[in-house]
């Protein structure tokens, strides 16, 4: 396939962007999915504290309900309570595991849209939440590091890689991300979207399905054979959820096997501008993309840029 001589531009979908974050803004920790370790949530909230921000904890971050980070009641308050109360500018996920798409029935849509946008910070099973917000609240949200997970929480301190892209996130405009495999060449600018792939088939059927038109997909996953992987990308395009998607940007496989041939095989006769290898989702280093912005694939350098403004006037 030719590479266009000139990039494709779609035109964004209306998603709100947040505010980015300043020094001495509050934060607050939720665990809308399972359970986070307590000693690695510690270090975690220590390092956001050490980025000048101010962190408050949910009342029921430490329950625990078999593989649940307690009740869907108790994770679902958490949750909304965060995102209405004026003093929070962003509201972090402990972690991920199991558990988002479980509350998302539960919580008070109408409330949440009446709070105002601000910052979802989450990857993995978060893509649950990512996809609702979408849809709700049309507030885009950051898949990014986890304070409870090993990128941010390693006793011998956050990877600097990770920690200095995320700071960017949530700060500033964050530098592009750079992938080392190009499936398809080409350009396009796009709203990004996208997430875990087991939790994006999961949620064929339900509201918060994914809608790939116009928009570039981010798609990761982790400790899922080739087979699986295969499964679950034949799910989406059967159900139509990738139809008319203007890119694709593949993250971390992470304990996949070899995925490419599979990614390659369904993806590459969709024919749009394809990069793979990017450093986002499970792996280490472990890089923010904001879901819901414009971001500009370029198969070229074989980078995500990301697209950014919001109402305090950054660029």
């Amino acid at each position: 396939m030719n590479e266009p001589a000139t990039p494709i531009a779609v035109p964004a979908d209306g998603a709100i962007v947040p505010p980015r974050l300043r020094s001495g803004d509050v934060v607050a920790v939720v665990a809308p999915c399972g359970p986070p370790d307590p000693v690695r949530l510690a270090r975690g909230v220590r390092v956001l504290e050490g980025l000048g921000l101010k962190v408050v904890t949910g009342p029921h971050v430490f329950d625990r309900d078999r593989y649940l980070a307690g009740s869907d009641a108790s994770r679902a308050a958490d949750l909304q309570e965060a995102w209405c109360d004026p003093a929070v500018a962003a509201v972090v996920c402990a972690r991920g595991g199991y558990g988002a798409t479980r509350i998302l029935d539960l919580l008070d849509w109408e409330a949440m849209r009446a709070a105002g946008p601000k910052t979802l910070v989450g990857s993995s099973d978060v893509t649950g939440l990512h996809r609702a917000f979408a849809v709700e609240l049309g507030v885009a949200s950051w898949f990014g590091p986890m304070p409870a997970c090993a990128t941010i929480s390693d006793p011998d301190g956050p990877e600097p890689r990770s920690i200095g892209h995320f700071t960017e996130a949530l700060f500033g405009g964050p530098t592009p991300i750079t992938g080392d495999r190009v499936v398809v060449p080409g350009r396009v600018v796009a709203p990004v979207t996208g997430g875990n792939l087991s939790l994006l088939a999961a949620l064929c059927g339900t509201p918060y399905h994914l809608r790939a038109r116009g928009r570039i997909v981010l798609l990761e996953d982790v400790g899922e054979d080739p087979y699986r992987i295969d499964r679950m990308l034949t799910q989406l395009l059967q159900s139509g959820s990738l139809d008319g998607a203007a890119g694709f940007v593949l993250g971390s496989w992470e304990n996949c096997g070899d995925p490419y041939p599979v990614l390659e095989e369904r993806l590459a006769p969709l024919g749009v501008p394809t990069i793979a290898g990017l450093p986002v989702g499970h792996g280490t280093p472990q890089f923010s993309v904001m879901l819901g912005a414009l971001g500009a694939i370029d198969a070229e350098s074989c980078s995500l840029t990301g697209s950014i403004s919001d109402s305090r006037g950054a660029p």
